[in-house]
């Protein structure tokens, strides 16, 4: 499958950030039960990103930011 285009996935979050940390956080969640989400020769993070760019994903934005 090919790679989202980075406009693609700055559609469904408010920072480069946002999309890094919740990325990663799917990749871990895939990699705890591998046999369920993982797609046959993809790898977590690119799984990841995929759900993320069709909306498979609910990310929250803080739009106050931290204090």
């Amino acid at each position: 499958m090919k790679q989202p285009s980075l406009d693609e996935l700055m559609e469904n979050v408010d920072s480069k950030y946002s999309l890094v940390v919740a990325a990663a956080k799917r990749a871990r969640k895939i990699m705890e039960n591998p046999a369920d989400d993982l797609v046959q020769g993809e790898k977590p993070v690119s799984t990841a990103l995929n759900e993320i760019a069709e909306k498979k994903m609910h990310i929250e934005c803080n739009p106050e930011g931290l204090k």
